[in-house]
């Protein structure tokens, strides 16, 4: 079974995508849409989201068994431990080992209902990231991924203690991290120097989002926990009532940013897609990270 390891160890820079499980019919077709339209660009990998609270896992765990089973991509599941008694987690890294699945990115997740607000361990369950790396690693022959954070995360008291917290999760097993949105490169290669400057190899994968519409530009805000800086904001907001503008705007500036961080020699490149394909694929193309058989 490939892993995610294998696949961005690669002698080329390469990209991968994340998908989010449907909602209902409508979302199922879009979303199989798109899935079908990039596997012939041959992504490293493929995610599926869990939702928050892990209010998705079933539709998570249907999804991303269906695309082990019916495509030819690798597939990678989210696993969270919110919400989750250790007993349930078990249960459901059994269901994907089940599955045939051997690549999962382990998040601690988000509070339900504020993303934001106090961390409530379940009562059964786990507190942090590294304990459920560390039971996924337990459980079977995985290859495991984990979250990385270029501003810090927002309930880690500062910058040192958030790349510490990076440390103990690599230290608990973890093969590799995927950085949440961030504006500039300089922001992922600092979060890059910061992990290689305490003695860490482990790879580390920016994570990108096409900045297709104003919408799109807000929810990178929201995710990343970073303002936009007043350089793309100039480019930008001009162009706020021009949807084709800002669109084509949105992916020249994106594309600059995966130019730079490719030339400062990241092994890939993790698209966030909103279960769209076009505008990835456009960056990609872009960026000659497409094989030529595609």
């Amino acid at each position: 079974m490939t892993t995610v390891l294998q696949r961005i160890r690669s002698d080329r820079p390469v990209f991968s995508v994340e998908f989010m499980p449907p909602r209902d019919q409508a979302d199922e077709r879009r979303l199989w849409n798109a899935i079908r339209e990039l596997e012939g660009y041959d992504p490293a990998f493929v995610s599926v989201t869990y939702g928050a609270g892990g209010s998705s896992r079933d539709r998570t765990i249907r999804t991303t068994g269906r695309v082990a089973r019916e495509t030819t991509l690798v597939s990678m599941a989210h696993l969270t431990a919110v919400g989750h008694s250790v007993a349930e987690l078990r249960n459901v890294i059994g269901w994907y080992a089940a599955l045939g699945i051997r690549n999962i990115l382990a998040l601690r997740g988000d509070p339900p209902g504020d993303p934001n607000g106090p961390w409530v361990a379940h009562p059964d369950g786990l507190n942090y990231a590294d304990e459920l790396v560390a039971l996924v690693r337990e459980l079977g022959d995985f290859c495991v991924g984990v979250a990385a954070f270029p501003y810090g995360h927002p309930q880690s008291a500062d910058i040192d203690a958030d790349t510490a917290n990076l440390l103990r999760k690599f230290r608990a097993g973890a093969d590799f991290a995927i950085a949440q949105l961030f504006f500039e490169p300089e922001d992922f290669l600092r979060l890059r120097d910061r992990v290689a400057a305490k003695g860490c190899e482990s790879l580390l994968l920016p994570g990108v989002m096409p900045l297709t519409t104003p919408k799109i530009l807000a929810k990178t805000v929201e995710l990343s926990g970073a303002p936009v800086p007043a350089r793309i904001a100039a480019r930008l907001d001009p162009l706020v009532g021009d949807a084709a503008a800002f669109r084509a705007e949105g992916i020249d500036l994106v594309t600059e940013v995966c130019e730079r961080l490719i030339a400062e020699g990241v092994p890939g490149l993790h698209f966030y897609t909103f279960n769209r394909a076009k505008a990835t694929r456009e960056v990609v193309g872009r960026l000659g990270l497409v094989p030529s058989r595609a």
